[in-house]
């Protein structure tokens, strides 16, 4: 089988756009590679990482969350209702 020759486009004027030598999640990806040593925020130390809550935070936070999910399973609690009200007294008379 030929080998096809590379396209040539006419509006290629040979500048960088992205460089892709150093892609996050790529096996290539390396530090030590291209000789750089930029500290991605991911790495840097964040204040909030080391939070420490106390038992009264703690179940506040819980009781915030369980009344979130309460509220949305009321929401559909009260839509099957309404769709069961609507099949019985419209929809099948």
């Amino acid at each position: 089988m030929r080998k096809r020759p590379p396209k040539s486009y006419d509006d290629d004027d040979g500048r960088v756009i992205s460089s892709m030598e150093n892609v996050d999640g790529m096996s290539w990806n390396s530090e030590k590679l291209f000789g750089r040593k930029e500290q991605k925020e991911s790495q840097q130390a964040r204040p909030e990482d080391d939070l420490q809550l106390t038992l009264k935070e703690k179940w506040a936070m819980a009781r915030g969350v369980f009344a979130a999910a309460l509220l949305i399973a009321g929401v559909y609690v009260l839509a099957a209702l309404v769709f069961i009200l609507f099949c019985i007294f419209i929809w099948l008379k």
